[in-house]
């Protein structure tokens, strides 16, 4: 990579679920059926995106552009004017056929076609915050995005209705293109590194004597990727990649943005991080940790999951938010 061609922009996307046209439209297209894909937590507002941009603003001063990804809503508070913002409605890069969509599959997925995106960009869920000061390094180094690798049985990973069936279709697609005795033996010091570990890497050893790769824990942290690793898997099954994106609802005939995640990891396309960069707290009644987290020096990142398990909603969100608020108090110059 050329040395003044190291550019990063951030992707996040965002949807505002208090949005009553936009429940209205969701409904439309809703399943009678309760299922953890289409559950009101996926969409469920915490009222925290302005703590996103503060913290962008503070802790990565250097970003150079911030694409804003929604279905054409946005809250009153944004300053759409700020140079570094850029709004990508949904329409803008995904073909209009597979429009609405109320899965983070087709919006993750068409990543690569929004225009002027970066060759390097990092990937944002809006329950992902920047709470310390990161440099690029942290997110990419050597022109290759920067993460973490250990692989685990895929029994133990993921929950839900849909998910474990997401992961599994996304270990059948890499393996069908990296065999896993030659990814292992040219990629080793990069699959084997002492940045994660020594339990993380007992975890990828004792998974050696399988023939095939079984599953990647993956972070739930921002994901560092390369727009060129989007295009190529896009080049080899753009057929299965539209399938996936004209499914309103998240399926169990998914793929998902791990499969790009992989794609770097089994091709050497990264570069190892330590495992401790950031971490994602599963939000519940009691949240003294996630709370800590955000006011302390430990994690460059946090993510708050949102989950199903919290009695209060309007008393759990107002103590996280306090947090943030003694966090980042300042406004920032993407707020009006």
């Amino acid at each position: 990579m050329k040395k003044n061609d190291d550019k990063i922009d951030f992707v996040i996307a965002w949807v505002d679920g208090n949005d009553k046209e936009w429940q209205v439209e969701k409904e439309k297209y809703s399943s009678s059926k309760k299922t953890v894909a289409n559950s009101y937590v996926r969409y469920r507002d915490w009222d925290q995106l302005r703590y996103w941009f503060r913290g962008v603003e503070k802790f990565a001063p250097w970003v150079n552009k911030i694409f804003f990804v929604t279905c054409g809503q946005k809250p009153e508070w944004l300053d759409e004017n700020n140079s570094k913002l850029v709004l990508v409605n949904h329409r803008d890069y995904i073909d209009k056929k597979f429009l609405p969509t109320f899965s983070a599959n087709p919006i993750e997925l068409n990543f690569n076609k929004i225009k002027e995106l970066s060759e390097q960009f990092v990937y944002f869920n809006d329950d992902m915050f920047i709470i310390n000061k990161v440099k690029k390094e942290d997110f990419f180094k050597k022109g290759l995005p920067c993460d973490d690798f250990k692989e685990i049985p895929l029994f133990t990973y993921g929950n839900g209705d849909v998910f474990p069936y997401i992961l599994m279709n996304d270990m059948e697609l890499v393996n069908k293109y990296f065999d896993k005795q030659v990814v292992m033996k040219k990629h080793w010091k990069k699959l084997l590194n002492y940045r994660y570990g020594l339990m993380n890497n007992l975890k990828t050893i004792l998974m050696m004597p399988y023939n095939k790769f079984s599953s990647v824990e993956v972070n739930h942290i921002p994901s560092s990727f390369l727009k060129s690793v989007l295009d190529e898997v896009w080049k080899k099954e753009e057929d299965l990649l539209n399938q996936v994106s004209a499914n309103k609802f998240r399926t169990k005939a998914d793929v998902n943005q791990y499969i790009f995640k992989y794609w770097q990891f089994f091709s050497g396309k990264f570069f190892p991080r330590t495992s401790k960069f950031g971490r994602n707290f599963p939000v519940g009644n009691n949240n003294e940790e996630f709370i800590k987290a955000i006011k302390g020096k430990k994690y460059k990142t946090v993510c708050l999951n949102d989950s199903e398990f919290v009695d209060n909603f309007e008393k759990v969100k107002s103590e996280i938010n306090k947090a943030f608020e003694e966090k980042l108090p300042e406004k920032c110059s993407f707020e009006k």
